[in-house]
């Protein structure tokens, strides 16, 4: 990962990275969420409202680069933006939780059913993103990497058919689900494009074929070739994210042209890169629910130098971190990657 690049900028740094091109030094990236209550209560920007209002949401985000230190900047911090605006129920919750979609009240049952609302992209909820990725855009320029989000189809499988019916169709019925999917791909591509117009210069896309609900076998059939689709559909540097164990869906990941695969800390960073090898960049995988949440600053160090070690590309948490996350352990995140490549540097 050692080069002899002049010194880049953040914004250079995690393209470079995504493109898999020389960098000065390992970015540090954000392609989930690092919104933390303690962040919300510095800039006066609470969720629920940060997710609702694009200038609250563009102030809490922007700290992600002001006050931790990371190479990117994420507006999105919720998986629900879309689910609203297609018409899911939404409990939005308070400043120490997430909004979450009411998965008990599905909105489809049937492909039939799908429809993308003609005011998907203008929706409250759909806007307030756009908007604010153009505060930032402004704000911030060439200077910082600014990342979207757009939910993949099997996520919104899991939201508008709710996560056990639209998992008993994928068993039962695989030609309706893929119909399904494919009518639901639009909202993805729509809501990718319209993030990138405003000025994102990549864009995560979660699809949640998590590796304890969903095998490798069923994300080569129903995923793979729509994720290679993705690629040409919405032209920016797309980082797909999955949770989970998912070992067994990699070299799947790998052949579809997205720029990163963001990974869980369940797959450790040398069985991945040794799948991945050079086809596709690594971004991750600190683990949130125990080391950054309730270990140290020098756990987190040791996790950050495993990846390193490695050779992965983007260091990032595995997932949006526990919103009672301390700031400490957030910004030891950078400071690690600084002194390994400090270290790496006076040893050779």
């Amino acid at each position: 990962m050692e080069t002899s690049t002049s010194s880049m900028n953040s914004r250079q740094r995690v393209l470079a990275a995504l493109k898999r091109e020389p960098v000065d030094r390992t970015p540090v990236c954000n392609p989930t969420s690092v919104a933390t209550v303690e962040l919300m209560d510095l800039v006066q920007a609470p969720f629920p409202m940060a997710n609702r209002d694009p200038e609250l949401m563009a102030r809490l985000a922007a700290t992600g680069y002001t006050e931790l230190g990371f190479d990117s900047i994420m507006p999105v911090f919720t998986i629900i933006q879309e689910s609203s605006a297609l018409g899911c129920k939404i409990q939005w919750e308070q400043k120490d939780n997430w909004p979450t979609v009411r998965m008990n009240e599905p909105i489809w049952r049937e492909p039939e059913d799908i429809k993308i609302p003609s005011d998907y992209l203008t929706h409250p909820d759909t806007k307030c993103v756009l908007d604010a990725i153009r505060f930032l855009k402004k704000e911030f320029g060439d200077e910082v990497a600014v990342v979207g989000k757009t939910m993949g189809p099997w996520s919104l499988g899991y939201h508008c058919f709710g996560v056990e019916p639209f998992l008993l169709m994928s068993l039962d019925d695989p030609d309706k689900t893929k119909l399904c999917l494919e009518k639901m791909k639009e909202a993805t591509v729509q809501f990718g494009v319209a993030q990138l117009e405003a000025g994102a210069d990549a864009i995560t896309l979660p699809d949640h074929a998590t590796g304890d609900l969903v095998s490798g076998e069923y994300y080569e059939r129903y995923l793979r070739d729509m994720h290679i689709e993705f690629v040409d559909s919405i032209p920016i540097p797309i980082i797909l994210h999955i949770c989970g164990r998912t070992v067994d869906r990699m070299d799947y990941i790998a052949q579809t042209g997205m720029a990163a695969f963001h990974y869980d800390s369940k797959n450790t960073p040398a069985e991945s890169m040794e799948i991945i090898q050079d086809r596709i960049s690594l971004v991750g995988n600190i683990n949130n629910p125990e080391t950054l949440y309730s270990k140290g600053p020098e756990v987190v160090r040791q996790e950050v130098y495993k990846n390193l070690d490695a050779g992965v590309h983007l260091i990032a948490p595995e997932c949006a971190i526990p919103l009672q996350t301390a700031l400490d352990n957030l910004k030891e995140i950078p400071k690690a990657v600084r002194d390994w490549h400090r270290d790496h540097v006076s040893t050779n």
